[in-house]
């Protein structure tokens, strides 16, 4: 059986979609900061096609190929948007998402930073030399 042109037409266009997305556009190129942390952007991609075409019932324009002349069109859409960046610094390695839905997601995701936060200040209160008065009791500043 013969190929139809709407064949023709929708192969073609989805072999420019798939040319326009890959994995690289979903995990980006990994960028190295000054700091040396590593910033990995994540998108969304989407994308949308629609292809038709009809023949046209004519007896002044037949083809050799065709009953009738067909006429036809195809398009698609492509939308990509940014939703998070993996930063690896040190030995650790963080989500940073650019939206939050929920306020609360963004309270969990911020407990990690807190703990750290905590753990460095109880290392720092650890280290500091209390001095005495000679009767024994500390001095304040």
């Amino acid at each position: 059986m013969e190929n139809h042109p709407i064949d023709n037409l929708m192969k073609t266009t989805m072999e420019h979609i798939k040319e326009m997305v890959d994995v690289n556009t979903i995990v980006g190129d990994p960028i190295q900061s000054k700091d040396g942390s590593i910033i990995i952007p994540i998108s969304k991609v989407s994308f949308g096609f629609a292809s038709g075409g009809s023949e046209f019932n004519s007896t002044e324009c037949k083809t050799e190929k065709s009953k009738f002349p067909f006429g036809g069109g195809a398009g698609a859409g492509v939308t990509i948007r940014p939703i998070a960046f993996i930063v690896i610094r040190n030995e650790s390695i963080k989500l940073l998402p650019v939206e939050y839905d929920n306020p609360l997601d963004k309270l969990i995701d911020s407990i990690p930073q807190l703990i750290e936060t905590l753990k460095n200040l109880s290392n720092k209160n650890k280290h500091k030399t209390t001095t005495f008065h000679e009767n024994g009791d500390p001095i304040v500043k």
